[in-house]
């Protein structure tokens, strides 16, 4: 027997609700990622070319490169909702879309209260909407008192942990030390958040299609936090945990998972600027850039492009 539920982590932590403990495999599903995005819209071949160039650090070409981004940035307006891919793939009409995605934030909000009372769906709604305004921060880190004036964690963290065994949304703890277990070494006081869809981010920041497919400069401010955003879902999606570290002096390395038994760095930029300063402050068996830039591998640090995080 297969049974579905859109919100079973959260209905199996409470008490009034039984569970058949060793009975059962779960298996948890996510958006679609960019590879699938890609599959979706009929581009099986460039997935390939993506996957080898990722393999032996070489640039794509640049025609399919250019292409490759701008599909990258339609991804970002869509997201990984299966209705939302497919109705973006047979209309390509991205009002259509919008209206989509506003109904699935509103049936979000409606399944709050169906797991809480009237003073949680309160706190989980202004928690939810504090985590959007965040990411659009230079420090994305997560800060309480930015929902509400006074706020503190002992009165939002049972909110956050809801949105978090939900799937709305995901944590990244910062870890105190690069070293394995990282589990061991992690911060229950410093979070990251991000939104597990990148179209319903968009939305939910009413961003309009055409500013995010042109980067157009008024987004600059969002640029950073989407992108980082959009790679927390990638890695996510294929299983890594992801801790972030910042050094004495403020220097902050982004992202660090454990890979093939090496822990790795990872670097973001939203652009081609692809100076990683922070990078420098780790000596790891190697370390990855994500940027606009094509596919490269120099000095330890392999270059890839935003599109190619599902081939992390």
């Amino acid at each position: 027997m297969i049974v579905a539920g859109s919100l079973l982590g959260v209905a199996v932590n409470r008490a009034k609700f039984s569970f058949p403990v060793g009975k059962v495999d779960m298996k948890t599903l996510y958006p679609m990622d960019m590879e699938e995005f890609l599959l979706a819209c009929g581009e099986g071949k460039l997935v390939e070319q993506i996957r080898s160039c990722f393999e032996k650090n070489t640039p794509l070409p640049a025609a399919l490169h250019d292409a490759a981004m701008q599909l990258y940035r339609q991804y970002l307006v869509v997201g990984g909702m299966p209705e939302c891919v497919l109705q973006f793939v047979d209309t390509k009409d991205y009002i259509l879309l919008r209206h989509t995605q506003d109904t699935i934030l509103a049936s979000y909000l409606n399944d709050m209260s169906k797991y809480n009372n009237l003073n949680e769906i309160k706190k989980i709604r202004l928690a939810y909407d504090s985590i959007t305004v965040q990411l659009s921060r230079k420090n994305t880190r997560f800060q309480y008192k930015l929902i509400k004036k006074g706020a503190r964690a002992s009165e939002f963290e049972n909110a956050i942990e809801w949105l978090c065994l939900s799937g709305i949304v995901s944590r990244v703890f910062k870890a105190e030390q690069i070293k394995k277990p990282l589990e061991n070494y992690r911060d229950i006081d410093a979070i990251k958040i991000y939104v597990s869809d990148m179209g319903l981010l968009c939305a939910k920041k009413d961003l309009a299609a055409n500013d995010v497919l042109y980067m157009v400069d008024e987004i600059n401010d969002f640029k950073g936090g989407m992108a980082e955003n959009y790679v927390n879902v990638q890695l996510s999606i294929n299983g890594y945990r992801t801790f972030y570290w910042v050094s004495e002096r403020g220097v902050e390395i982004d992202f660090i998972i454990q890979r093939d038994g090496q822990l790795i760095p990872i670097e973001v930029k939203s652009a081609d600027n692809t100076r990683a300063k922070s990078l420098k402050r780790y000596q790891p068996a190697y370390a990855i850039k994500l940027s606009s830039k094509n596919f490269g591998f120099e000095d330890d640090k392999k270059t890839v492009p935003l599109y190619a995080a599902f081939c992390i």
